[in-house]
């Protein structure tokens, strides 16, 4: 029997934070991953909410806005067991070895981090923690939540049909070509979504700021299918280190796209 919404929500936070909500008894196959893959954008709709109140929170103090974006990356991989973190280190240590995808998938394995996957986690959290302070700064807090949602939406992105599993056990395996319409469904929810930030205080409207709304989260979606269909080809297959390098770089790509007008 397939899972209901509420259910699917369940298993994912259960899954994917550390929020103290006890996993159901469901079967661990395909058909649950997909439906708990279909409901990660409600996840990060929690997580952009938690993160959005602590910014909300923290400005109210003598803290620099610097810091505050820090605190907001480290407050999300706490959240999320770093899992993603871990997941963008493995990839792009993966991608930037030689070899078949034997190799590749070996390194991404190996559990260390090498220089790439280093360098790349410097480089996402220095892009996502000044992006949350600039945000922050302006007070623009639905947008903190957006940027969030948008990151996990490129998950589903990334589980889209026609990219298979790198191998038959493990988190890839069990969501990896599960998502036929929630590539689709999904971000016209976000672009509806863009739509709405455009409504100011004052009661007018933004068309530009929703038009740059938009154009992010199209490049943040169009970035992570080509990376995703990359990945694919180079590993034989998705991964779950990959779906966490889509979440880690969506989450940087919004952020700019954000603060780019």
């Amino acid at each position: 029997m397939p899972l209901s919404p509420i259910s699917a929500v369940h298993v994912a936070i259960s899954w994917l934070t550390v929020l103290p909500v006890p996993t159901p008894a469901v079967a661990m196959d395909r058909r649950t991953g997909g439906a708990v893959i279909a409901a990660v954008p409600v996840v990060g709709a929690l997580l952009g909410s938690l993160a959005a109140a602590l910014a909300f929170g923290l400005s109210h103090t003598s803290l620099p806005s610097t810091l505050i974006g820090v605190l907001l990356v480290v407050g999300l991989a706490l959240i999320t067991r770093g899992m993603h973190v871990d997941g963008l280190a493995d990839t792009v240590d993966g991608l930037g070895c030689y070899g078949p995808p034997q190799r590749v998938a070996e390194v991404m394995k190996s559990g260390s981090v090498g220089p790439f996957g280093a360098a790349a986690i410097v480089a996402a959290g220095a892009v996502q923690a000044i992006g949350f302070a600039a945000l922050t700064d302006e007070h623009r807090w639905y947008e903190i939540v957006f940027a969030v949602i948008a990151s996990r939406v490129a998950v589903v992105v990334a589980c889209r049909r026609v990219l298979g599993p790198a191998s038959e056990t493990g988190f890839g395996a069990m969501v990896a070509g599960t998502q036929r319409l929630s590539p689709i469904i999904w971000p016209a929810i976000m672009l509806i979504g863009a739509a709405a930030l455009g409504a100011t205080g004052s009661g007018d409207y933004d068309i530009t700021h929703t038009l740059t709304v938009a154009t992010t989260f199209a490049v943040m979606t169009a970035t992570i299918w080509l990376l995703s269909r990359h990945c694919a080809r180079r590993i034989g297959g998705i991964t779950g280190d990959v779906l966490g390098a889509a979440i880690e770089l969506g989450l940087a790509i919004t952020l700019v796209g954000l603060l780019a007008r």
